[in-house]
C-alpha cells in the first residue's frame, strides 16, 4: 500500500530573490536532487514553497530547505553560495530526521566542540557512533572509507583533550603498505610511515590548528607513532585511536587493546574490505570482532554504503563493490 501523501506549505523568511536562486541552484537543480533523493516534490512560487510525499519526508525536507536557505545568507559581505556537496550533506542529516530519533537533548549530546567549530554527525550511523565514544572506553567503527569514522574519533579526543578529561591523544596505525614497499622510503620507521598517517596529522590541523598540534606533538601531549612503538607500553589518561585496523595481526590487535590503561579510552576503527595482510593472514579486525562483539562496555558500530559523506560517486562506488562481491 502506498504511504499516505501529505501536503506541505512553508515561506522562507525574509524573501530575497538572490537566495532563493542560490538555493534552487541553476535551472533548480539543488531542489531536483532534494526530490530524487527523499522521493518527494517541490513547487514553489518567490519565497512560497509546497512539499509533497510523506509526512516524515515532508517535515525533514522542509527543515532542510529552512537550513540551507540560512547557507544563503551574506556574511561579511560575501554571498553565501550553495555547494552540490552542502546538499548532499544536508540530505544526509534529513534522514537522520527521518530514522524518528528527533529527542533534541540526545541529539544534542552528539555534538563535539572544538576551537574550530562544533562538529555535527550527518547522518544516524555517524550519531550512534559519536554517543558511543563518549560512553565507553572501547569502541570499534567498522566500515567502508568516507563514513567519518577515523574525523569523528579525532574531534572527541580533541574534545577530551580541551576538557581535560584526558591527558595525551595518541594516533597510531600499522605499518603495512597498500600494494607499496615501506622498505625503499628514506628514513626510520617512524619517518616511513609518517605519509600514512596524514590523515589524522590532516584532521588534527583542521580542528586545533597547525601551531598548536605542532606544539602538542612538541610536548609528547599528542604522539603520532606506528603501532609496532605500542609494544610493552601502558597508556593511562590517554585518547588512543588505531585507525586502518584491518591491517593488524590477530596478536597486534590483542597487544594493543591490552594497552589501554586506567582513565583511558580507545578508538578502533577499520574497513575489512580493504585489507593489506599478506595472503591467508587473518585481519586482527575481523578476528577481534568475533571474540569481543558480545563482551559488555565495548561498543561496535558498523557503517554502511549509505553513510558515505564525501562525494555522491563516492557512495555509489562503495554500493556497487558491495553488491559486485554479494554476487561473488
Amino acid at each position: 500500500m502506498s504511504p499516505q501523501l501529505t501536503t506541505l506549505d512553508i515561506n522562507l523568511e525574509p524573501a530575497d530573490s538572490r537566495r532563493l536562486a542560490e538555493l534552487c541552484g541553476p535551472f533548480d537543480e539543488n531542489l531536483k536532487h532534494i526530490e530524487r533523493r527523499l522521493g518527494i516534490e517541490i513547487t514553489y512560487r518567490n519565497d512560497a514553497f509546497r512539499l509533497i510525499g510523506p509526512q516524515h519526508t515532508v517535515n525533514a525536507a522542509a527543515k532542510l530547505l529552512r537550513d540551507l536557505y540560512v547557507e544563503t545568507a551574506t556574511v561579511k559581505g560575501k554571498a553565501g553560495e550553495i555547494e552540490p556537496q552542502q546538499v548532499h550533506l544536508a540530505i544526509q542529516q534529513a534522514n537522520v530526521l527521518e530514522q524518528g530519533k528527533g529527542d533534541p537533548a540526545a541529539e544534542k549530546m552528539t555534538h563535539i566542540k572544538t576551537k574550530r567549530g562544533m562538529i555535527k554527525p550527518r547522518n544516524h550511523n555517524q550519531a550512534e557512533y559519536v554517543r558511543a565514544i563518549l560512553s565507553h572506553d572501547v569502541n570499534f567503527g567498522v566500515g567502508p572509507a568516507g563514513t567519518g569514522k577515523t574525523y569523528l574519533a579525532v574531534a572527541a579526543a580533541v574534545d577530551a583533550l580541551e576538557r581535560q578529561e584526558i591527558r595525551r591523544i595518541l594516533l597510531t596505525r600499522p605499518a603495512v603498505e597498500a600494494g607499496e614497499k615501506l622498505g625503499f622510503l628514506p628514513g626510520d620507521l617512524a619517518q616511513k610511515v609518517d605519509p600514512y598517517l596524514r590523515p589524522l596529522y590532516d584532521a588534527l590541523f583542521e580542528m586545533l590548528g597547525f601551531e598548536r598540534v605542532e606544539k602538542l606533538i612538541e610536548r609528547n601531549v599528542i604522539e603520532v607513532a606506528p603501532l609496532a612503538y605500542m609494544r610493552g607500553r601502558t597508556l593511562n589518561d590517554a585518547f588512543i585511536i588505531l585507525d586502518e585496523s584491518q591491517n593488524t595481526t590477530c596478536e597486534q590487535m590483542k597487544m594493543f587493546l591490552t594497552r589501554i590503561g586506567f582513565n583511558s579510552r580507545a578508538v578502533i576503527t577499520g574497513d575489512i574490505t580493504q585489507v593489506d595482510l599478506p595472503r591467508g593472514q587473518k585481519s586482527g579486525l575481523r578476528h577481534v570482532i568475533e571474540v569481543l562483539r558480545d563482551v559488555p562496555d565495548i561498543s561496535f558500530t558498523f557503517f554502511q554504503a549509505g553513510d558515505v559523506v564525501r562525494h555522491p560517486v563516492v557512495q555509489r562506488i562503495v554500493q556497487a563493490y558491495e553488491d559486485f562481491d554479494g554476487r561473488a
